[in-house]
């Protein structure tokens, strides 16, 4: 779009802000309003002249933003308060995050309530409750083809249980997270419907073709999401007479968000769910969002431009509400969901960091740290609002985005290091101790991807089933190093439901019709309550997990130099076994050291630097004097040290 001159801007600006205070006018709170539309108004402004007619669209965008206001709740406009004057409130070493199905962990929203004092107890102050707005009947990618934004599965409950949820949750110091999904809707949708019977107006929400021309020019370039059951990215519709872009499966329609009354739909969406309390909104499949013949249709800077509206139009409404970006893409695009240039700390609050995951699990199966260190120490700074959000599972299969570039500065082919380690994850690499499955293939690359809980890709699985304990406990420590390094680099930093106890693969999950051709569902069974009593307790495995981790959280909570504004420096140690991450803060300097091997590796004490004399190792609570002997770590081993006070 052509910018208008800078005082006409400025007119449009003043216009809105007026707009705004006349929606507002019998409101108690309309200054506050109007002081965040002069922090936002101009962000908002900036990102709608980049994609669409400002003029016309922003007087849209105020009219939502009041009526969204005029909506919240008196505790809500409160939150909005608190959260302003603590706006760092994610990146504090005291965050952390716990992801869950609703249904899997507790059958409905009432049962998860019921279940907020063991959140509490492990340390939980954010909660991501999987989808559980209503998606069409299954097929629906796990919940991913939503067919209503304002309302709840049936089986879970109501939008008032949701509410009535998230209140507790706040009172309980834990804030709620659900998924929004941008880039399409169920089939089933009321604009699908009410596209397919004529409505012009709603046919224009989504990208349709009467024949194959423009859609095979974008073949040419566009991946395959899922190449072994929805090939392709077009589905011919009878009721439309045309094709409809359906990138992941052929009852999800992709949306035009270059139709500026999409944008608005979803910025009334987002305003709903804030207005029931939700704290935080995962942006799902957020890189696919806008389309440009000759690209892969991914990670286009309108995406940006758009994501900054929807922000700022949520800071001025409603600004106790975060963004999370679902962006699993390589290391170079990734960090521009948290903004950079002109966007910088303008957009997402949070983004996953995939490829630390990755590279997490690729490390563990090559007995090396070298690619790990490699990866993560070219990634780009981010704005200091914001964080990662670190993990070392989700609810997702794991594809080994292993960049070609970090392969070679180590020797190694990209392609056959995705091979090997998706083989080895599969269990079908002489040695492998993982119980995993292949997930996907694509015919082109080969690449393919991999499913599996933790605790059974770790090889807890493998030895239970042997009766090795020796392999039990090499097993058990190396899903604490996977935490301990995911708690360790800042952020805030997920537990996937049941890894604190060691859930294993569920493999009956064949037997459930609507789940057998996902084998996904392998590595999200549901909570075992007894096996988190039994781990309380002190019985089996699941207690040396659970225990571990406690001490990783509670280790994390007392270290001021995990603020996520103060990045990790990545040391390249001469000994590749281990992982090296400093943290230089004026409360204290800390060196994280990772072994991420079966073996015992000795670390020259040069590797410590800058810590001499009397240390502390914050998970263990050991305190030693640093020789010219260095360091000593076990199998699987970490260490975060600093010095004694």
């Amino acid at each position: 779009m052509n910018p208008l001159p800078p005082a006409q801007a400025a007119q449009a600006l003043a216009a809105a802000r007026s707009r705004l205070a006349a929606k507002l006018a019998q409101d108690p709170m309309v200054d506050d309003v109007l002081a965040r539309f002069d922090r936002w108004g101009q962000d908002l402004w900036d990102g709608l002249e980049a994609v669409y007619d400002a003029q016309a669209t922003l007087p849209q965008v105020v009219d939502l933003i009041a009526s969204g206001f005029a909506a919240r709740s008196p505790d809500l406009r409160a939150r909005d308060v608190q959260r302003l004057l603590r706006p760092d409130w994610f990146q504090r070493p005291d965050a952390l995050g716990y992801v869950a199905y609703a249904d899997l962990f507790a059958g409905t929203i009432e049962g998860v309530g019921q279940h907020i004092g063991y959140l509490q107890d492990l340390g939980v102050t954010y909660l991501h409750l999987m989808p559980l707005l209503q998606p069409r009947p299954a097929p629906n990618d796990g919940g991913y083809a939503v067919q209503d934004y304002r309302s709840v599965r049936p089986d879970l409950g109501t939008m008032h249980d949701l509410a009535q949820l998230a209140s507790s949750l706040h009172q309980a110091g834990i804030a709620l997270t659900l998924d929004l999904v941008l880039n399409h809707v169920a089939e089933e949708h009321a604009w699908a419907e009410q596209a397919r019977v004529g409505d012009l107006d709603k046919q224009r929400y989504f990208l349709t073709f009467p024949d194959r021309t423009i859609p095979d020019q974008f073949e040419q370039f566009l991946p395959e999401v899922f190449p072994t059951f929805a090939p392709g990215n077009f589905t011919w519709n009878d009721q439309l007479n045309a094709w409809v872009w359906t990138t992941f499966n052929s009852w999800q329609w992709d949306l035009n968000w270059a139709n500026p009354a999409v944008l608005c739909e979803f910025i009334d969406i987002i305003l709903f769910l804030a207005n029931h309390g939700v704290d935080c909104l995962r942006l799902d499949a957020i890189a696919f969002l806008w389309k440009t013949m000759g690209t892969s249709c991914q990670n286009q800077p309108q995406v940006h431009d758009i994501t900054q509206v929807m922000r700022a139009a949520a800071r001025i409404a409603a600004p106790a509400l975060l963004f999370k970006a679902e962006a699993i893409v390589g290391p170079d695009d990734v960090v521009k969901y948290l903004g950079v240039g002109s966007h910088a700390g303008k957009i997402s609050d949070l983004a996953y960091h995939n490829s630390l995951m990755v590279q997490v699990w690729s490390a563990f199966a090559m007995g090396s740290a070298s690619l790990l260190t490699q990866s993560i120490k070219r990634f780009a700074a981010i704005p200091s609002t914001t964080a990662w959000a670190t993990y070392l599972r989700c609810h997702d299969d794991i594809g080994w985005a292993i960049d070609d570039r970090d392969a070679a500065a180590l020797g190694l082919s990209g392609p056959m290091h995705r091979a090997f380690c998706a083989d080895y994850y599969a269990g079908q690499f002489p040695g492998s101790v993982a119980r995993g499955a292949h997930f996907q293939s694509n015919p082109l690359t080969g690449d393919r991807r991999t499913s599996g809980t933790t605790a059974s890709l770790a090889g807890v699985e493998s030895a239970l089933e042997s009766g090795d304990d020796t392999a039990l406990r090499l097993a058990i420590d190396k899903v604490l190093c996977g935490y301990a390094i995911t708690l360790g680099f800042g952020g805030i930093p997920l537990i996937y439901m049941g890894d604190e106890i060691g859930l294993l693969n569920e493999h009956d999950f064949v037997a459930n019709p609507d789940h057998a051709q996902d084998n996904r569902w392998l590595h999200r069974p549901v909570m075992d309550w007894q096996a988190t009593k039994n781990a309380d307790a002190g019985h089996g495995y699941g207690a040396d997990l659970l225990g571990g981790l406690r001490r990783l959280i509670a280790a994390r909570q007392e270290c001021p130099a995990l603020h996520a504004a103060v990045p990790p420096e990545v040391f390249d140690a001469a000994h590749g076994s281990v992982l090296v991450l400093r943290r230089l803060h004026p409360a204290g300097n800390v060196v994280q050291v990772f072994n991420v091997t079966s073996t015992t590796v000795n670390l020259d004490v040069g590797t410590l630097w800058p810590l001499s004399g009397s240390v502390r190792d914050l998970i263990s609570g050991h305190i030693f004097e640093l020789t010219y002997l260095g360091l000593t770590l076990g199998p699987y081993q970490s260490t975060w040290l600093t010095v004694t006070n």
